[in-house]
């Protein structure tokens, strides 16, 4: 009776351990891409976005946007935000001034 309940002990502990560490996956966000951009694709999103605002400074970035799937938020030399949506491919899909002015796309 003593080695069963010894053995079932042992066996709840290697579940709950398993359980939680698929728990800490799960919350981690697992194949989830949302964050700020990192490595070359910073480098690279920075650059178009810039291009396309005509200058400016980046002040924040994001993979996996609702919108698109980078977005690379700029701050105009008048303290103006423009949020440019970029495609997998780096190519501008939109872009918005905090004022709501919206552009669909590149006219390049």
């Amino acid at each position: 009776m003593k080695r069963a309940t010894k053995a079932a002990l042992v066996a709840g502990t290697v579940i709950a351990a398993t359980g939680g560490t698929v728990g800490i996956a799960t919350a981690g966000g697992g194949d989830d891409t949302e964050g700020p951009i990192t490595g070359s694709a910073l480098e690279q999103a920075e650059d178009v976005a810039l291009d396309h605002t005509g200058g400016g400074e980046v002040t924040d970035t994001e993979v996996g946007d609702e919108e698109s799937y980078y977005e690379v938020e700029v701050t105009m030399p008048d303290g103006e935000e423009i949020d440019v949506q970029l495609d997998e491919s780096f190519t501008v899909v939109g872009s918005e001034s905090e004022s709501g002015d919206e552009d669909e796309g590149s006219d390049d």
